[in-house]
Parts: C-alpha cells; structure tokens; sequence
C-alpha cells in the first residue's frame, strides 16, 4: 500500500486549523483538486461514520466521490476513506501537532493512503486525466496545505 505525507508549519493555532479541516464544505478552497464537498444521507458535520460527497476535476475530466469519516481525535488527527461506488480508493488523514515554541502555531501532516487494487489503479488515468497519481497528488498537498495556512492565518 502507498503512502506519501506532506507537512507544512502554520501560524495559526491548532483549534483554527481544525475547524478549517474539518468543515468539509470548505475543501474546495483548500484542495486544487476537489471542487467542492457536502455532507449527506442526514449528516451535518463532522463524526466518525458521517459521509459526505466529493466533486474532483481535473482539466476536463470530473468525478464524485464518497467519503467515510474514520478518525476524529480534535483538534489531532482528521481521516476519512474515499470509495466510488463499491471500489475503495484512498485514505486521507490530517494530523496536527502543537508549534514547539509558539502555541498559536502548529505542524499540518496530510498524508494519502493509496486503497486501489491494480485494475483500478490503471483504470485512473482514462478517468481522472492522472498519469502518476503519486506524484499528482504530492504536488496538490503541497498546494492544498499552502492554501489551508494562508487560509488560517488570515483569520
């Protein structure tokens, strides 16, 4: 199974980037990926069990996803698994670690978990326009986590 994590320091304090993380309606402001998510079948935010709907482009291409929320420890780690349909695709989990010298600061940790079998794995880029899903998405955390921080410490 793959797996590749990004880190990032953010000055902003690890309540902040939690709420960010967390409301997944703001994903697509983060993501250069995801258009846009919401949560569905009745759930209003974030639990372990609630799922929500992904929206992806890439180019021309676009596709949905759903997404099961796995792991809530607030304000630590964030994690949620992505199927289409009944194919199991990816985990993705978001850790945040306090600032060593300044509480209003912390460490973001996003890290992918690859959950495609090879049929699916070479099934990606006729779909999503992604050759090298590793490297594609390596370069959307770094922009992901760049624009989460410029989001947080704005705030």
């Amino acid at each position: 199974m793959t797996e590749i994590s990004v880190s990032r320091i953010v000055k902003a304090s690890p309540d902040r980037v939690w709420s960010l993380i967390t409301d997944i309606t703001r994903m697509g402001d983060w993501s250069p990926e995801t258009t846009s998510c919401s949560w569905v079948k009745g759930a209003t935010g974030p639990a372990v069990g609630a799922r929500f709907k992904g929206n992806n482009q890439n180019a021309n291409k676009k596709w949905s996803t759903i997404c099961t929320v796995t792991t809530l420890d607030q304000p630590k780690v964030f994690a949620f698994e992505v199927d289409v349909a009944l194919i199991k695709i990816a985990r993705w989990t978001y850790t945040i670690e306090p600032g060593l010298d300044d509480p209003n600061s912390c460490v973001v940790t996003e890290t992918w978990t690859d959950r495609r079998g090879r049929l699916v794995t070479k099934l990606g880029k006729p779909l999503s326009g992604v050759d090298d899903r590793l490297e594609h998405n390596r370069a959307g955390m770094v922009t992901t986590l760049e624009n989460l921080a410029a989001g947080a410490e704005q705030g």
